[in-house]
């Protein structure tokens, strides 16, 4: 198969020349893939976004590359004998960006908002929390509706993260007060993002850059060239055909991982007028476009061989992936077969793509082998913003969707999957695996809860509300003189110990 070429235009390249204060020498500049969604932790719902996160906003839990959950604001913790009662101990010299002190006071209003706030994708995350009491400043108790194995993993990410109380009833998104390393400067929306050294940190002394600025560049070979020019410092997802270049240049470093999530094509199979065609309504035909697509083939053609195939949500290796469900192999007779039993002769569906190259290639590599099955692809590309605001609104067929993972597998099922998931874009409902997404949740032994999700996977590979495709390999690339970056499987930049040599 043909390798398809980008064309940069000098538009884009006109795109890179930044601002002056990114000539600040203690500015670290970081290049993102795309523009975050919005900087409100229980409203967003982006991976870039989680990326800006962390230098923003402090959550109550951590994780080590290792996996390992460890102290933020929270500094111990420990679950009661029934499993229904969440004790946490809180940090007493923590700050919010506007002064306030945070305590349990604050982090009890927290996760009141994140759980009750109308529009809040946080509220499915904590779905097990029944009420949150503070007996003391630095005591939070959260008591649970039924036994939760997911909720500290979920206290790791944007459900455990921390704002301001005063400004909860504002627009956090425009101005978001947190309590992290870095405080918010300002956003121009497509292109940057500044924060500012928050100096009253509790670990102020591990943070050395004054500022940081992010820097929204999808197309990756301008990403690249602003790095190789000294216009940035770092930048996240290096494309996987920029990597044995990137690799040659001596004024640069790359480091890779294994990512957590998943990389896939979700179909809308009941999301309004949209998903009122074959693709939606028959899981044959898209049993079908499964079994046009050679995974091993994608991988090589856009990503140089460098991404893993995969056919589930759960990364390889990962102690959740069911052993009875292989990746498919390419079947072409099979998919024709499936079409004619579903009384289709060809079937015509759009698929929806970020308009980033890397995006664009995939789209028509797949575009090219459904074709030989009989399965007509149109392609529609827009920004990400607005790929994620249609696919909400159910303004999609089929789209091109990636996942970065969560430490539990929950993580990466129950959102998308679950009739009620707060990121099931398609809409796709089952009552069987509705209950065992739940039961899942609810059992603490790994043995007994891999059970029910290989019995929902066994469900969800027949009907494939999701199509996945390959598991991302993370790049990051930087200048040589960058110190201190510490890589990570959740594919999130943390800035402390970053310095320039």
């Amino acid at each position: 198969m043909k390798l398809l070429k980008v064309a940069i235009s000098a538009a884009a390249l006109a795109l890179a020349t930044l601002p002056a204060l990114a000539q600040a020498p203690s500015t670290l500049r970081i290049g993102l893939q795309e523009d975050p969604d919005m900087l409100d932790p229980h409203k967003a719902r982006t991976f870039v976004g989680r990326i800006v996160f962390m230098g923003l906003c402090d959550r109550l839990v951590d994780i080590t590359p290792e996996l390992k959950l460890v102290p933020r604001l929270a500094t111990e913790w420990n679950f009661s004998a029934d499993g229904l009662t969440l004790t946490m101990k809180l940090r007493s010299d923590a700050k919010f960006h506007d002064g306030e002190a945070f305590n349990a006071e604050a982090a009890k209003a927290n996760l009141e908002r994140a759980r009750t706030l109308p529009d809040s994708l946080r509220k499915a995350e904590l779905a097990s929390v029944d009420t949150i009491e503070a007996p003391d400043a630095t005591t939070l108790v959260i008591k649970l509706k039924r036994p939760d194995a997911t909720l500290l993993s979920q206290l790791t990410d944007r459900a455990g993260m921390m704002l301001s109380p005063k400004t909860l009833s504002g627009d956090v998104a425009a101005k978001p007060v947190c309590s992290g390393p870095y405080k918010f400067v300002e956003r121009v929306q497509n292109d940057r993002i500044v924060l500012e050294k928050f100096k009253e940190h509790w670990e102020a002394d591990k943070y050395n850059f004054d500022r940081v600025l992010y820097r929204s560049i999808p197309d990756t070979t301008v990403r690249l060239a602003n790095l190789r020019s000294g216009e940035l410092d770092m930048l996240e997802r290096l494309a996987p055909t920029d990597v044995k270049s990137a690799q040659s240049d001596k004024s640069l470093k790359i480091e890779s991982i294994a990512n957590l999530g998943y990389q896939g094509i979700t179909i809308n199979t009941n999301n309004g007028e949209a998903a009122k065609q074959p693709m939606g309504q028959d899981k044959r035909v898209r049993q079908a476009l499964s079994l046009s697509i050679d995974r091993k083939v994608l991988s090589q053609v856009v990503f140089e061989g460098l991404y893993a195939p995969s056919n589930q949500p759960f990364n390889p290796g990962n102690y959740y992936v069911s052993a009875d469900l292989p990746v498919p192999a390419r079947d072409l007779a099979k998919a024709k077969a499936l079409l004619k039993e579903a009384g289709q002769s060809k079937v015509t569906v759009e698929l929806f793509v970020t308009n980033n190259p890397v995006d664009a290639q995939l789209g028509q590599v797949i575009q090219a082998m459904a074709q030989e099955a009989g399965i007509d692809i149109q392609i529609r590309s827009t920004e990400f913003a607005s790929q994620l605001r249609d696919q909400q609104q159910g303004k999609f067929q089929m789209s091109r969707v990636g996942w970065s993972g969560r430490i539990d597998p929950d993580g990466n099922i129950h959102p998308f999957a679950h009739s009620k998931g707060n990121q099931n874009d398609g809409k796709y409902a089952n009552a069987e695996v509705d209950k065992l997404l739940d039961e899942a949740r609810t059992i603490y032994e790994p043995a007994e809860r891999k059970k029910r999700y290989d019995a929902a996977q066994k469900i969800l590979q027949d009907e494939l509300p999701i199509v996945y495709l390959y598991n991302q390999t993370v790049f990051f690339a930087m200048r040589s003189n960058l110190q201190g970056f510490a890589i990570n499987p959740d594919g999130i930049i943390r800035l402390a110990g970053m310095k320039r040599s």
